[in-house]
């Protein structure tokens, strides 16, 4: 890394297998989360995704990640085993790859989004790194303003409130004055000890900002954020952060809180310019001072301070700043002073509002008595204010967004006003616009790992639970404040709330409760977000009636539980709700809902992001449906191939153990059966189809249930299986072949057990005495859906008292642990140590003897059948 010096360092290795990847994403983000650059965080997953990618995925080998940390910076580099795999250059005649193609991508990326980044080869190694510098983030600056005139100051209440708020270590609360009480409605001793981070409401969009634990570790930080009331309610604030330490060296935060319409009283002031001082080249206009020098590095810093400064200048009593949208036909509100802002922020306003001339944002204007034109400019709709003056904000002559103040009185401006602001406008066009295409810029970086994190949990998982809970998890916080899932099962279905969750886990009961009770949203297949204005709605109805009931009882300030839940709930869904379709394989399967607290807007960006989340979470559920469903009915289907149960065949133990292969498979291509034929006689087989899974498992449930037919109709073993062998062999192209020991079973009055047996082509079955020894109880024969003509023979055995008959498939006997087989000779010896069991205790013995010859799973299906004549009891 040049002469940097290198403070940290992280390696990891990954496999070269798919699920790497996001292994790989985790190492990096909890490396950087760890060593404080979250700045960068999102930058480095979305590179390092792709780099691993191109190692484990398309070069196939192990990649090797190493993040190594500068004061200035990160560096990461992955490596991967394939050096003659070249990478293409720019200067090359090659393509250096498109977004259309999965390689190529990586690079292109780099170069994007990395300060530097550069490609080495070794003889055994191929190296891709790229480095990403820290942005400045100058922290404590100390500084002055110059003295205004008394009409310049800011305007506060005539009794300003002060929070004070002392967090120690470990982010609890250990000051909280009375001024914090007076704001934030909590009492000190209730919230002494409790976390601070559990009453902040911290702006979550992705890309943008630092979270208030990284905040609350910064020897100073000024901004804007939300304090949780008592009730319920977020109430917007500034506040100025200072790390401090005691006489014992521990550290702490003081935080300075004031209403975010009052933060001048906090805000540090600007540093005028310094360079030239004479006063000849001293502006008087006042907006010379109204941004400073420097400029706030970021949007919302910057806009604030701008319409703050214009009320100032103008000597209003409110001030307004949008944004244009990119096609120039709607303004978004950004920043308001004098207004209630945390009401309007990212409200959508046309750009050509009332009629004629005065009323379009693309000019300026001058409104002498806005009750003379009501709703000419909606923003100040039912504020108060009477006289406003806007001017446009232009770059190049493009609409980028309108600046406004306002006056409660009427006839308080002129076209003199309107020239003197549209100044300031002409003065700070150009840095607002380079500002909003900065944090669109961020935005969309940060939008770009969020996907991809999303789209890869999503394909992480087939449960339809699991699925829902992951929708709403990704979205609240980071889009929203409470999310809803419905649900559709087939298109004559109503909508079903399926999910609920907020971010704030007490409210989540009262939220389910009032969706609930309103209609769901149409299923609408349109795609993009619409407003959904029932569950507002809703909540201020159930609110109203709550009020009028605790008013109506003799101790009105006793509420219960149950109102301060309604009324809390009401707060919740007061702002903007807003309904995205979730269409999978042209078909509404359901609706994402996303809701703001009271009077918050969406922003345009995080609609967008969300309605593309929607569509990868659409699929995924769809996925999971379907999958449910499948596995529902292979499931099923397969429980009706395996025998209903093992009749009780008078003093003879039987035991069977079966596993099928593969997952999700109850039945294969292996198969047993014990039946009853007639008084006295009992079948019984164990049989292996060629192969696995469900083409094996339909011959199975041919010659299970033909065995049953055939033998209760009196046919002997022999005839029994030439007419099976026959049945299979009729299937043609479907037909398998079959390996199958069939037998019938005749207790005797003496203790024994008579047998007859047939073993077409199967693994002999085997006959442990009460002495230890085990040899062969059958001879083989040919195998079934072979040939046609079949001449079969049954043979007869006798099992004495403590004898053991043991069947089993070639799943057991060819179980291999590399180039060792178990095979016939060492079941064989297995079987020789379990003189004395019961038929239960030498199949379990036989299985764990299966399962712990090699390490790995079984790859066959496998079925084991003990009989055994237990020994007369002696009383």
């Amino acid at each position: 890394m040049g002469s940097a010096v290198i403070t940290a360092r992280a390696a990891a290795t990954f496999d070269p297998v798919g699920r790497s990847v996001a292994t790989a994403r985790a190492f990096v983000r909890d490396t950087l989360q760890g060593w404080g650059y979250t700045d960068v965080v999102d930058d480095a997953v979305v590179l390092t995704s792709e780099l691993v990618t191109n190692a484990v995925v398309h070069a196939g080998t192990a990649a090797d990640v190493l993040c190594l940390r500068t004061e200035d910076g990160v560096r990461v580099e992955v490596s991967d085993h394939y050096p003659e795999r070249e990478v293409p250059l720019q200067s090359s005649g090659l393509d250096f790859g498109s977004p259309d193609r999965e390689g190529g991508r990586g690079l292109l990326l780099c170069a994007a989004l990395a300060s530097r980044w550069g490609v080495e080869y070794t003889p055994t190694h191929k190296h891709v790194w790229f480095q990403l510098d820290l942005p400045e983030r100058p922290v404590g600056i100390r500084s002055a303003s110059p003295v205004l005139p008394t009409a310049l100051l800011p305007v506060a209440e005539q009794r300003v409130r002060v929070a004070v708020v002392q967090i120690d270590g470990a982010s609890s609360v250990a000051a909280w004055n009375d001024d914090a009480s007076f704001l934030f409605g909590h009492a000190a001793e209730k919230v002494d000890g409790k976390q601070f981070t559990d009453f902040v409401a911290w702006p979550h969009t992705p890309g943008t900002s630092t979270g208030i634990a990284d905040a609350l570790q910064l020897s100073r930080w000024e901004g804007s954020y939300g304090i949780r009331g008592a009730d319920g309610r977020v109430i917007p604030v500034y506040a100025s952060h200072l790390r401090v330490r005691d006489a014992d060296g521990e550290p702490s935060t003081v935080c300075l809180l004031v209403r975010d319409y009052e933060r001048a009283v906090l805000q540090t002031p600007v540093r005028a310019p310094v360079s030239d001082t004479s006063a000849e080249n001293r502006s008087t206009d006042p907006f010379e001072i109204f941004i400073g020098s420097p400029a706030p590095d970021d949007l919302d810093g910057l806009l604030q301070r701008t319409v703050e400064r214009a009320r100032d200048m103008l000597d209003a009593d409110a001030a307004f700043l949008l944004l244009a949208t990119d096609d120039e036909t709607e303004l978004e509100v950004r920043a308001t002073t004098g207004l209630p802002s945390a009401r309007q922020r990212f409200a959508r306003v046309p750009v050509e509002a009332g009629t004629g001339r005065y009323g379009s944002a693309r000019m300026p204007a001058v409104h002498e008595d806005l009750t003379v034109v009501p709703g000419a400019v909606p923003l100040l709709s039912d504020t108060g204010m009477r006289s406003v003056v806007t001017v446009p904000l232009k770059v190049e002559g493009r609409l980028t967004g309108s600046l406004g103040v306002a006056a409660e009185a009427a006839g308080r401006y002129s076209n003199e006003e309107a020239l003197r602001l549209q100044f300031a406008a002409d003065r700070i066009a150009l840095a607002v616009e380079s500002a909003r295409l900065g944090e669109l810029e961020r935005l969309r970086r940060g939008s770009l790992s969020f996907l991809v994190e999303a789209s890869d949990l999503l394909a992480g998982t087939l449960d339809r639970d699991q699925t829902l809970a992951l929708m709403a998890q990704m979205t609240v916080p980071t889009l929203a404040t409470w999310c809803a899932v419905y649900t559709i099962a087939d298109q004559s279905s109503e909508p079903y709330l399926s999910y609920v969750l907020h971010e704030d886990e007490e409210r989540i009961d009262g939220l389910k409760a009032l969706l609930s009770s309103i209609d769901p949203p149409e299923p609408v297949p349109a795609p993009g977000a619409r407003l959904w204005p029932a569950p507002t709605e809703a909540g201020h109805e159930a609110a109203l009636r709550t009020s009028k009931r605790t008013l109506s009882t003799d101790a009105p300030l006793s509420m219960g539980a149950a109102a301060r839940t309604v009324l809390a709930t009401a707060v919740a869904v007061g702002g903007e709700t807003v309904v995205l379709p979730l269409v999978a394989r042209n078909r509404v399967i359901g609706m994402l809902t996303l809701g703001k607290p009271s009077d918050e807007h969406f922003r345009q960006e995080i609609l967008e992001l969300a309605e593309d989340l929607s569509r990868r979470a659409a699929l995924a559920l769809d996925n999971a449906r379907l999958y449910s469903e499948r596995m529902a009915i292979s499931q099923s289907l397969q429980r009706s191939l395996l025998p209903p149960g093992l009749p009780d065949v008078p003093n003879v133990e039987i035991e069977v153990i079966y596993r099928a292969a593969g997952e999700g498979n109850e039945v294969g291509g292996d198969f047993y059966d014990v039946f009853p034929i007639r008084d006295g006689a009992y079948g019984f087989a164990i049989g292996d189809v060629c192969g696995t899974g469900p083409e094996a498992a339909a011959v199975t449930g041919l010659a299970r249930h033909a065995l049953r037919l055939l033998a209760r109709e009196g046919f002997g073993g022999p005839a029994v299986l030439e007419r099976l062998n026959a049945a299979i062999l009729d299937e043609g192209a479907r037909s398998r072949f079959l390996t199958l020991l069939y037998g019938e079973l005749w207790p005797q009055e003496d203790g024994s057990a008579l047998l007859k047996v047939v073993c077409a082509g199967h693994p002999l079955p085997l006959r442990l005495r009460q002495d230890g020894s085990v040899e062969p109880a059958a001879e083989p024969q040919p195998l079934l859906g072979v040939i046609e003509d079949l001449e079969l023979y049954e043979q007869e055995v006798t099992l004495e008292p403590g004898d053991v008959l043991l069947c089993v498939t070639d799943g057991v006997t060819e179980r291999r642990e590399g180039t060792r087989m178990l095979g016939d000779d060492g079941l064989a010896d297995v079987l020789s140590m379990c003189t004395g069991l019961t038929a239960g205790a030498v199949a379990g013995r036989i299985l764990r003897a299966v399962e712990r010859f090699a390490a790995e799973p079984a790859s066959d299906d496998m079925a084991i059948l003990a009989m055994r004549v237990p020994e007369p009891q002696n009383f």
